[in-house]
């Protein structure tokens, strides 16, 4: 004898055009999330590479003014010594707080303003009145680069704000030199290294700002990958308890009936019994009350209620049909005699359904099997799939085998799912042909 159907026919024209939809719609989705995991993999592929000094940035960020303000120290004392004529001890007292700002800033920045303003100002002031006018004053190159290095410093670290207070302030001991010191030399090379350590901060402060975005682009695409997993595991929850309330109401509203009618029914029904048998309905008209109000707290208010009915083993043939006409190939084995319950078969046709999709998804142009069978009190269902000639990666937060293997753990079957020796990949289900109930078999 063949399974019952438990569903009514519908159009299928109509059903195949929606399914397809459905698939083609899937599928693009499935690829995007893959595309940005394989982006997410290689980026994180490229810092595993690195040694891990270099992923601190705190370390990096040291190391790098460090080799920073050696150089311009090394460089700055020999020059305002020979070509300045300045005093080679204060030269060296005063250059090292210029060239140790930046570093100072990374945890103090208001010091580190109030060392390279103080050290920029006094070595302008100690420069001889017959040095050359050729010479840039009050700022020499090692010194403008000393003064953008801390500009860019202060502002990747503290903000644009002190940033500019730091540009200000040594902008202002500059222009104060100068002031001084009105006939020493033109204020050309101030003008200079005001608009060019002005280009570099301005240049800085867009660098920051895009850096911003994108941490927080970053955050936002977290929040949203943990939102759409636990709005996923939602869903196939309380697609699950609709499917459920859909198989108990319809036995209890067959209790109902049965019960309601009985006293019209049966000949000559006891007064007695007939009471029992209003009690009965009564208690399933309550039951089903109950039931639709725990519905409606479950069920999320952009999925209305499926007036069609609940898919089951028959109507798997027609999700391989559709599958093929996405372009996958399917092959289909059946072997089922008997009656089976709504819930299994139902959870058949979702384990199948899933176990497609994870095979299209992740292992797509690969053969694909599918058998379905009956074996005493089971339904064993098996789905495989061959190894992949360019299988797509494996993207973690999905929900797919949690939400079979929840399906059948209420039945009281098993999912098993794993690798096979040829690389390939099965996912066998093992379904009761009737479920027992669970009040019956006592406490687990």
């Amino acid at each position: 004898m063949t399974a019952r159907r438990t569903t009514r026919s519908r159009s299928p024209k109509r059903l195949s055009r929606a399914e397809r939809r459905e698939t083609r719609a899937q599928a693009a989705q499935a690829r995007a999330q893959e595309k940005k995991a394989e982006r997410a993999r290689r980026r994180a592929e490229r810092l595993a590479r690195l040694p891990a000094w270099m992923r601190d940035r705190a370390r990096v960020m040291i190391v790098l003014l460090s080799l920073i303000a050696i150089t311009l120290y090394a460089v700055m004392v020999p020059l305002h010594a020979a070509e300045y004529g300045s005093p080679v001890a204060f030269t060296m007292l005063l250059a090292a707080p210029a060239v140790a700002a930046p570093l100072v800033s990374l945890r103090h920045p208001n010091l580190a303003i109030l060392l390279f303003t103080g050290a920029a100002l006094l070595m302008a002031l100690m420069v001889p009145r017959d040095v050359s006018p050729q010479l840039p004053w009050p700022w020499s190159v090692p010194m403008l680069l000393a003064f953008a290095v801390a500009v860019i410093a202060v502002t990747f670290q503290h903000g644009w704000r002190t940033g500019l207070v730091m540009y200000a302030a040594a902008t202002a001991a500059g222009f104060s030199a100068a002031l001084m010191l009105p006939g020493f030399a033109s204020g050309n090379s101030l003008i200079v290294t005001t608009c060019v350590v002005g280009g570099v901060y301005l240049v800085t402060v867009l660098i920051m700002g895009r850096l911003r975005v994108g941490v927080e682009l970053t955050r936002e695409r977290a929040l949203t990958a943990q939102e759409q997993a636990r709005r996923e595991l939602v869903e196939e929850r309380t697609r699950i308890a609709r499917e459920l309330h859909d198989v108990v109401a319809h036995g209890m509203s067959l209790i109902q009936v049965q019960a309601s009618t009985a006293r019209y029914r049966v000949p000559d029904l006891a007064p007695d019994a007939a009471a029992e048998f209003d009690d009965i309905a009564a208690s399933a008209r309550s039951a089903l009350t109950e039931m639709r109000r725990i519905l409606g707290v479950l069920r999320t208010e952009d999925h209305a209620a499926e007036l069609a009915p609940q898919r089951g083993i028959d109507d798997i043939p027609a999700l391989i049909e559709t599958t093929r006409r996405a372009g996958a190939d399917v092959a289909l084995s059946t072997a089922v005699a008997g009656e089976i319950s709504p819930a299994t078969q139902i959870a058949a046709y979702r384990i199948v359904q899933e176990a497609l999709s994870n095979a299209v998804r992740h292992a797509p142009g690969a053969a694909i099997t599918v058998s379905v069978s009956t074996h005493d009190d089971v339904v064993a269902l098996a789905i495989r799939n061959v190894p992949a000639a360019a299988a797509g990666p494996v993207t973690p937060g999905g929900h797919g085998l949690r939400g079979m293997t929840e399906r059948a753990a209420l039945l009281g079957g098993s999912v098993e799912a794993g690798r096979d020796p040829d690389g390939g990949w099965t996912v066998s289900a093992t379904l009761p042909r009737h479920p027992s109930d669970p009040a019956q078999e006592g406490p687990a």
